[in-house]
């Protein structure tokens, strides 16, 4: 009987794995296949290379403790062509097939792995148009005068810095411009990199980084 690893991951903390190990359990058993262990990244990007469980399920495959990997689909693998490719090759030159649920595709035979490259392909001009259709969205906003992210803070930042730098402390300071304590932190540390701290040269006051700036935001 086959040893099988099975490999989940969702992208967000409200998705539970739950849902894909079920079903790669019901297919493992349908199969004949015995299952060794359970992968999971719970919240992870699968555009991130680095993920705890797909490593821990890589140097558990170099150490030949399974014989097959399914995964539900075989983006929760990877996004990323390059990496996935990657990911198989290894697998291949440690005689591991790696079969994906959604897909039915398996790597035991040159047929599987070329559909493997050419879905994954798929996959990846379909994320890379997603992300330009949300950069053109986000030209065309510009141009028409929209705002892109958090609003810029109307204060008078300058003024913010000196009234911190004359010892008043964040909560005066937060209350007198109709800011929060963290926006205050902010600006002063914006000044530290040097934004503000340009502006004050010559008005009398000497700049002074506020190290107790976050302690005081937390208490």
């Amino acid at each position: 009987m086959k040893r099988a690893a099975l490999y989940c991951r969702v992208s967000t903390v409200d998705q539970h794995p739950e849902t894909q190990l079920r079903e790669l359990r019901q297919f493992a058993s349908q199969r004949g296949l015995q299952i060794v262990r359970e992968y999971t990244d719970h919240g992870v990007s699968g555009t991130k290379a680095r993920r705890p469980g797909l490593d821990q399920m890589m140097d558990d495959a170099r150490r030949r403790r399974f014989d097959v990997v399914l995964v539900w689909a075989f983006d929760r693998m990877a996004r990323s062509v390059r990496h996935f490719l990657e990911i198989l090759d290894e697998f291949n030159h440690l005689k591991i097939e790696f079969v994906s649920f959604r897909e039915n595709i398996d790597t035991g035979g040159p047929l599987g792995r070329a559909m493997v490259v050419i879905v994954s392909a798929i996959a990846e001009l379909e994320r890379n148009l997603i992300v330009e259709r949300v950069r053109a969205g986000m030209r065309r906003a510009r141009a028409e005068g929209r705002q892109i992210g958090r609003a810029r803070l109307d204060v008078n930042r300058e003024q913010v810095v000196r009234d911190r730098q004359s010892r008043m402390s964040l909560t005066q300071v937060a209350k007198k411009h109709g800011i929060s304590r963290a926006s205050v932190c902010r600006l002063v540390k914006q000044a530290a990199a040097g934004d503000t701290a340009a502006a004050l040269v010559g008005t009398g006051f000497d700049y002074v980084p506020d190290v107790a700036c976050e302690n005081e935001v937390r208490s």
